[in-house]
């Protein structure tokens, strides 16, 4: 995924956790920030050292970006979000994570309710 699809400022971060809503399941929390007028959504992840070294976190981010380029297409454009992921993450295969990524989406309002994974 491009940088330009990404939330990098902290000033950013602090407008999607401050004015923007948060959904929530067992291993993400997403926060959402509508902004109108974007040619495409960003997005911020949020990786914890509870998950583990910087390899794992790493890891754990390659995975979620690999996933919702695969999901860039259905997204919302005009929307900026932070991906938090919680400890269940950590053991998950990719598979796994895309799921729940689409699950926490879904209850997001970012994804329609009818989109299935292929």
């Amino acid at each position: 995924m491009k940088k330009s699809y990404r939330v990098k400022r902290e000033k950013d971060f602090q407008l999607v956790f401050r004015q923007g809503h948060s959904t929530a399941n067992r291993q993400f929390v997403v926060y959402v920030y509508p902004k109108a007028q974007q040619k495409h959504f960003r997005v911020g992840l949020s990786v914890g050292k509870k998950l583990g070294n910087a390899v794992k976190r790493n890891f754990i981010k390659r995975r979620i970006r690999q996933s919702l380029f695969e999901l860039k297409a259905h997204l919302s454009p005009e929307v900026d979000f932070v991906i938090i992921a919680r400890k269940p993450v950590a053991e998950m295969s990719f598979h796994d994570i895309k799921k729940s990524l689409v699950h926490v989406l879904k209850l997001a309002k970012l994804l329609p309710k009818e989109f299935e994974i292929e």
